[in-house]
């Protein structure tokens, strides 16, 4: 550890500094000797290196969405080029360059919290060894070593020795109890802003060996976190605890009100979008804008849920502008298929209902009455081709299909000549 100290003794110097500042402000409030200071000083000291990290967060955020999306094509190069590795690399970066994207933006926050990290570390170790370091003079060095958290000194671990934490005026018993605790906290907090990312902002449509990368962190960290943290002084503790419930925290705001196209988040945050405009009639905030916007550029490329919110503000009589505005519409509701085919919304043909047996041969019966001729035919209205029909019915039928067929065929009515002349 000594040598990692000094590669960050230059950070050191600034870290005691502004640990300095604000515990005269706390020392002035709480007393200086108490942990109440001290403890709000380093958590204080988070809370300012995290805003101005809020850059390089953004930045992850945006990187790791581009990661996201460029999977599909990444898994098509591996598979294209599996057996040649150099091919692979160069198509790899390629496609980095052609997007504007890089693989290591996602690390960027935590990078750059590692020099102060380290320094804390290294300023929390020279307490316990009664060392002075930076702008932590004697008397302040003194003052820390008095400090205690729940009963715990600032600069001890987990694995010191009894006689070491009892030299710090504190227990073995309550110097582990509240190191396992905050053991325990620091890798739960870890897990569940992992397990946040994973269920509710990410791309569901998309199944990668990046999710697959992402979820086996998710398991990982946490062991990691509760093995190197009993080497941890619990003002390290301290430290990471408390970056890792501001981490948790600014990720909820993000996928709140900025959530991964495609995920569970986005789905929620346009039904609570489309409730709002329904019931004002407008977009009101800058940043729904911003997304309205986006979700109209896309066109036919949009994703079930975004064709959702589209289709909901046809039928409640809106329409979403270029600009991110939504207006009322009073031309027919358009509403988007499954595939973004665009379709009006008239409602569908509605089937008629099944009848039964008994009810359609009814409704055939009364249709056939209502097709037969109401007037029958007298003898006087009988046309003349029938009547050599009626004869030839009485006679036997025997020459009545005859006769029928030569009348249909064109020939003459009535009675035949003979075809020989009858002899006398």
């Amino acid at each position: 550890m000594d040598t990692i100290a000094s590669l960050f003794s230059f950070i050191t110097t600034p870290v005691s500094w502004v640990i300095v500042q604000f515990h005269s402000v706390y020392g002035a409030i709480f007393g200086p000797d108490t942990g109440w200071a001290w403890g709000l000083s380093i958590v204080s000291l988070v809370i300012l290196i995290r805003i101005c990290l809020i850059p390089l967060f953004v930045k992850q955020i945006k990187s790791t969405r581009a990661m996201q999306t460029l999977q599909p094509e990444m898994k098509k190069i591996q598979e294209r080029y599996k057996n040649d590795k150099q091919r692979q690399s160069e198509e790899m970066m390629k496609l980095y360059k052609e997007t504007g994207t890089n693989p290591l933006s996602s690390c960027l926050p935590i990078l750059a919290q590692s020099p102060f990290f380290f320094a804390l570390y290294h300023v929390l170790n020279s307490i316990a060894t009664n060392d002075t370091i930076g702008v932590i003079n004697k008397s302040l060095l003194e003052s820390a070593q008095k400090a205690h958290i729940v009963g715990a000194p600032l600069a001890v671990k987990f694995t010191d020795s009894s006689s070491k934490v009892e030299a710090l005026g504190a227990s073995l018993t309550d110097v582990r109890v509240v190191t396992a605790i905050m053991i325990v906290l620091m890798s739960a907090s870890q897990f569940f802003t992992q397990r946040q990312l994973m269920t509710k902002n990410v791309d569901t449509t998309v199944k990668t060996p990046f999710m697959q990368q992402q979820k086996m962190l998710m398991y990982v960290f946490p062991v990691m976190f509760a093995v190197f943290g009993i080497n941890f002084p619990v003002g390290v503790l301290v430290y990471w605890l408390t970056t890792n419930v501001w981490t948790m925290g600014q990720q909820m705001y993000v996928i709140h009100n900025n959530p991964t196209p495609g995920s569970k988040a986005q789905a929620s945050y346009l039904e609570r979008l489309h409730k709002h405009v329904t019931t004002h009639g407008k977009v009101s905030r800058r940043r729904d804008k911003v997304i309205v916007k986006a979700i109209v550029a896309k066109g036919r490329d949009r994703n079930e849920f975004e064709r959702k919110f589209i289709n909901g503000l046809s039928k409640a009589g809106l329409a979403a502008q270029t600009d991110g505005t939504v207006i009322k519409s009073d031309t027919a509701a358009t509403v988007e298929a499954e595939d973004g085919t665009p379709t009006t919304g008239t409602p569908k043909r509605q089937q008629p209902k099944r009848q039964t047996k008994a009810q359609r041969q009814s409704a055939a019966a009364k249709a056939s009455d209502e097709s037969e001729p109401k007037t029958s035919l007298t003898k006087s209205d009988e046309p003349e081709d029938a009547k050599p029909a009626a004869a030839a019915k009485k006679s036997g039928g025997k020459s009545g299909s005859g006769t029928r067929s030569k009348a249909q065929s064109g020939q003459r009515k009535g009675p035949q000549r003979p075809k020989s002349p009858s002899k006398k």
